[in-house]
Parts: C-alpha cells; sequence; structure tokens
C-alpha cells in the first residue's frame, strides 16, 4: 500500500509540473498586484514611488558594484551617468539578451534603461487571451532576470494594432500589460516595481499590414535603475 501512495504521489508531482499557466480569475487581479502603479512611468513617477519602493524592500544601485567593471564590452561610461549605474544595466541588457533570443523579442538600451519587447504572439496564443506554453517559458526566463537585478522600476505597457473602436483598442492593450505583469507577480516579481498601463494603437512600429499588425500587438517592458 505504501508503494502505491508513493507512485501516486510522484504521479501527481509529474501531472502538476506539466500543467500549463492560466491567469487567476479578473476578481482577484487587484490583489494580485497589490502596490502596482496604473499610470506611466515618468521621472516624476519615479520619484513618488521611491519610498514606497524602498519601504516594500527594494534595493538602489550601489557604488559597490563599481568593482565589477563594464566586463561586457567596451563601451565608455557617459560623463553624465553613475558608472555603477551604468554597469549594472549594462549587464542587465547583455543578460536579456543572451537569454531571448527568440523571434518576436526584442532588446534595446535607451540611455540607462532597457527596454524589452515581445510581440503578443511571443507570449500568447493567437486564438485566445492566455499566456501560451511558450510564452510561459520566455515569461519565465524575464521573471528570473528581473528577480535578479532587482534595483530597478518595471513599466509594462500594452499596444495593439489600429482598430476603430479605441475604447477597445485601450481595453485590450491594458488586458496585455496586466496578464503580463500578473504572471511575473506570480514569479516572484514584486509588482510595488510596476508601472502597468494600455495605450491602444499609439506608437505604430510596423504598417498596417497584416505583417505589420502581428508587430503592433505587443507589450514593451521598460526596465528603469531606481535611484
Amino acid at each position: 500500500m505504501g508503494e502505491i501512495k508513493k507512485y501516486f504521489f510522484v504521479f501527481c508531482l509529474l501531472l502538476c509540473s506539466c500543467a500549463t499557466y492560466q491567469t487567476p480569475p479578473r476578481s482577484e487581479w487587484s490583489s494580485v498586484l497589490k502596490g502596482a502603479s496604473f499610470s506611466e512611468m515618468t521621472a516624476d513617477a519615479k520619484v513618488a514611488k521611491r519610498p514606497v519602493f524602498l519601504g516594500a524592500g527594494g534595493k538602489l544601485i550601489s557604488n559597490q558594484q563599481l568593482s565589477v567593471g563594464n566586463q561586457y564590452g567596451a563601451e565608455p561610461t557617459p560623463a553624465d551617468i553613475n558608472p555603477a549605474v551604468f554597469n549594472y544595466m549594462v549587464a542587465l541588457e547583455k543578460e536579456l539578451y543572451d537569454s531571448l533570443l527568440k523571434p518576436g523579442i526584442q532588446v534595446q538600451r535607451v540611455g540607462t534603461d532597457v527596454v524589452l519587447l515581445l510581440v503578443r504572439d511571443a507570449f500568447m496564443y493567437i486564438d485566445a487571451p492566455e499566456i501560451s506554453a511558450d510564452g510561459e517559458d520566455t515569461l519565465k526566463i524575464i521573471a528570473k532576470i528581473l528577480k535578479k537585478y532587482d534595483a530597478t522600476f518595471i513599466e509594462i505597457v500594452g499596444y495593439t494594432d489600429a482598430m476603430r473602436d479605441k475604447n477597445a483598442a485601450q481595453a485590450l492593450s491594458l488586458d496585455m500589460a496586466q496578464r503580463m505583469a500578473i504572471f511575473l507577480a506570480k514569479h516572484d516579481v514584486t509588482p510595488v516595481r510596476m508601472f502597468i498601463s494600455g495605450r491602444g494603437a499609439a506608437r505604430p512600429i510596423a504598417a498596417q499590414d497584416d505583417a505589420g499588425r502581428r508587430m503592433n500587438r505587443r507589450v514593451e517592458i521598460r526596465l528603469s535603475p531606481a535611484r
């Protein structure tokens, strides 16, 4: 009888490990994202959020990281940027880039910020508003890196292609951003770091043909040093 229980337990573990991710019911979203800001990540917003971030155990980039140096290339540190901050964000960009060499994903640095772009098809099912199996693997990688580089604020912004109904576009873009934020929160990325918004069809990055519309349906994650 003991052997049967043992095998049943192992079977249950295997079954759970194979279960696909499901976003929690909408009624739970506010509790999962408690502490997140539903606004754009402006300079003023980051200053206002800093005490809350630090009060929740958030960290700032330490000057001790100067000793690490810019080990990822010969790019010089700009004169007006703290070298510790610069090195930290260069390392973050490098790790994201090396870990996410997949179609539909782009990583780039803009000043000291790092922007991660994911087209919708790279993390959601084509025919359903849910994180896909491939998307789950991708977002787990992102969550792991965001936990490691935790001295950053995270802006998560959804976009759609051009739609006649602007209200629907706004709702869909916010829905995408929230679903991604919830996944990250469920994988131990603290919501107090997050700024979440949906911008509808604003700022298209491609034409409005079939291929372009798929590119314009996306979520952008902007990582900014907390200072």
